[in-house]
């Protein structure tokens, strides 16, 4: 019998249960397809380091799991107060005719036990199908080969889903159980009698409210996308903290205000329901303050994090075929003093020669390369290069370590380098110098230097820039970059003596990815041999300061790659829960809303509105309802994402338009969807007690 009843009142109310029933779906979902992804990559042909980045990711995202699923928690225990609400008058009837509150709690127990499980069941078949998709997003993010995969299910993410959902539903029925038990009758059957007072805001505060609030956030906006380089820790702080204060000041001066200027507009006042309809909107905003900046926020963030995962993805493949020309690098720098450190005078080592006398050939296996130096002049700082423009330059950029001592390659030596790498060469004249540089920052800085025309001194010789900007080039393989400034000089410009760094740049013998892979293990063992059986050791007996590292293309690419992939399933992962909740708690706002609005709206039609009328103003305050927090998000997320291509800097922003593209797309689904079903349970709510 209890069955038969909470089947049959689920059924009578699946209108009111759509959003319910929408979110839990998508939220089992997408948890069961994230947990998933270590199971999809095991069918994907991977190498060992990118099976490792695998199991780094599979970590990280069941750390953020945790957090995932304490918002759907909440997000689900928050829904349900919505439903039990729409249900007073139904407990009230059930009490009336003399049903025990034990036996409604059975009632309630039963329908979100049936609830639960038809939402798992529905949420895992989805989830299942959303993960062959994000296994084929990991076999692109990778570019693996997906010949070898086939359709899976992962039992441990079922398993994990299922428990984490359980608890879920079983701290829902509790919540219920005790609702029922502190009810009384009175409060149920007036329940939808209570009418909410509204204060009415006095124009003469929310105008200047509106405007100090709308300053402030165009002043943290300027400084956010002009002056970012200045920003340190404390003041962004102050700034994220002003700039949600002054979301919730506009939020509560424009409910103040909506309604005031609308009624100044007589035209557009009285024109159908219009009345009405901006009643409603700024009642609605007016009691609904603090959540919509919270879900603006909630927003914002959501549009940088996925608009940000996309463009770290997309970077990281262009990246590695733009500054990643080479496929072996490695690279031995010594100095007397180990107490000192790098200060101390340089020590030249040729690697190769140390290579030999620890039973390795650091040629073998290279089809082509270059073995140069790198120089150093003490006297040559990144402060007496700027010159007279230093101290001005102190102050735009106070993070800069004025101290450091410039980077020399000889013009030979770049030309070789750049002969390697398929790129223009310089020419110079004996007076003159070029820096090549590509990192964006110190891009800035040192071309507001080159500009102003200053020379520099290199051991002891006068030189001039031939050109008053960087060049865009760079020397060291990377994943990024992040070349902060090499100073290209004349051969006969440069003094032997100080020789600091040895760099051996070269590429592999090797017909296809599978051929230079093992080569690529072949050197890098090579390299832990030459270092363990002479240069550590040679480092330790002479009591100097050194530095000694290897780059490969292999591992550069598979470390970016699997950064990239945990960037963007984590970015990914939040955005999503985070746009569900908010179009979850918006639609169920509007929901609750509309169900206590339903004797204003049978108001309406015995005053002789027509249907029509009403269903356009309902659909116009539903629709201003989700768009206003969702256009404020917009605004912020604007300078936003151009403070995340300053801190992206370094690993690059391609494909930002088709990143940005994407994210819209995935908002105008989810949080368009949750429109449409909102305002078709709103239209069905308010013609539920039509008379």
């Amino acid at each position: 019998m209890l069955f038969k009843l909470s089947l049959n009142n689920i059924r009578r109310s699946i209108r009111d249960y759509a959003v319910y029933f929408f979110t839990l779906i998508i939220g089992v979902s997408i948890f069961y397809a994230f947990n998933s992804l270590s199971t999809q990559a095991a069918y994907l042909r991977l190498e060992n380091d990118e099976h490792d980045m695998i199991e780094l990711l599979k970590d990280f995202i069941s750390g953020v799991s945790v957090f995932v699923a304490i918002v759907l928690g909440l997000l689900i225990v928050y829904a349900n107060r919505f439903l039990m609400k729409r249900r007073n008058k139904e407990f009230a009837l059930y009490l009336i005719m003399g049903m025990s509150k034990r036996r409604i709690s059975k009632i309630l127990l039963a329908e979100t036990a049936m609830i639960g499980a038809g939402s798992l069941i529905a949420g895992l078949i989805l989830g299942i199908g959303l993960s062959q998709l994000m296994a084929a997003l990991t076999a692109n993010l990778f570019d693996a080969d997906m010949s070898a995969y086939k359709f899976t299910v992962s039992s441990s993410a079922v398993v994990k889903t299922g428990i984490c959902f359980a608890i879920m539903y079983v701290v829902v029925m509790i919540l219920n159980v005790a609702v029922i038990g502190k009810c009384r009758l009175i409060d149920l059957l007036n329940s939808g009698k209570r009418s909410e007072k509204i204060k009415h805001k006095k124009m003469w505060i929310c105008v200047p409210v509106f405007l100090i609030s709308a300053a402030v956030l165009a002043y943290e906006y300027f400084v956010v996308g002009w002056h970012m380089e200045k920003l340190s820790r404390e003041r962004f702080a102050l700034i994220i903290a002003g700039g949600a204060v002054c979301t919730f000041l506009l939020f509560w001066s424009v409910s103040g205000m909506i309604l005031r200027i609308v009624m100044s507009l007589k035209g557009m006042y009285y024109r159908s329901l219009n009345s009405f309809t901006f009643r409603q909107i700024s009642s609605k905003i007016n009691t609904n303050v603090m959540s919509m900046t919270i879900i603006c926020l909630m927003l914002f963030i959501t549009i940088c994090l996925l608009s940000s995962a996309f463009t770290v993805r997309n970077s990281m493949r262009s990246n590695i075929e733009k500054y990643c020309p080479a496929d072996f690098e490695v690279t031995y720098s010594e100095k007397e003093g180990g107490e000192t450190g790098f200060d101390g005078i340089p020590v030249f080592v040729d690697i190769e020669e140390m290579y030999k006398q620890a039973g390795c050939d650091l040629t073998s296996n290279m089809e082509e390369y270059v073995h140069f130096h790198k120089y150093t002049d003490p006297e040559l700082t990144l402060e007496s290069f700027c010159g007279e423009y230093a101290e001005e330059a102190k102050g735009k950029f106070p993070f800069i370590s004025w101290n450091s001592v410039e980077e020399i390659v000889k013009l030979s030596d770049y030309n070789k380098i750049m002969e390697l790498y398929g790129r223009d060469k310089l020419e110079l004249a004996d007076n003159e110098f070029v820096v090549i540089c590509n990192f964006d920052n110190a891009l800035n800085l040192r071309n507001a230097v080159l500009s102003k025309g200053f020379g520099i001194k290199v051991f002891g010789r006068e030189l001039v820039s031939k050109t008053d900007e960087c060049v865009d080039s760079f020397i060291d393989i990377s994943a990024q970059h992040v070349n902060s400034g090499i100073i290209i000089i004349p051969d006969s410009a440069a003094d032997e003596r100080f020789a600091s760094v040895d760099e051996f740049i070269g590429n592999y013998k090797a017909a296809d990815k599978e051929e230079k892979n093992v080569t690529d293990k072949i050197k890098r063992e090579e390299y832990k041999k030459a270092y363990d059986t002479y240069i550590g050791k040679y480092a330790e007996e002479s009591g100097h300061a050194f530095s000694c590292g290897i780059d490969t293309k292999v591992a550069i690419s598979n470390n970016a790659v699997g950064l990239g992939a945990i960037v963007t399933f984590v970015c990914l992962y939040i955005g999503l829960i985070f746009l569900i909740s908010c179009a979850a708690i918006l639609a169920l706002k509007h929901l609750s809303d509309s169900a206590d609005s339903i004797e204003r709206y049978e108001m309406l039609r015995k005053i002789g509105a027509g249907e029509k009328e009403i269903t356009a103003s309902l659909f116009r305050q539903t629709g201003i309802f989700f768009i206003v927090p969702l256009i404020l998000a917009a605004v912020h997320s604007v300078f936003g994402m151009k403070f995340a291509c300053f801190v992206l800097g370094a690993i690059g922003t391609e494909g930002m338009a088709a990143s940005v593209f994407i994210t819209v797309l995935m908002i105008l689904a989810i949080y368009g969807g949750y429109f449409l079903i909102t305002f078709f349970c709103s239209r069905y709510i308010i013609k539920s007690r039509r008379s």
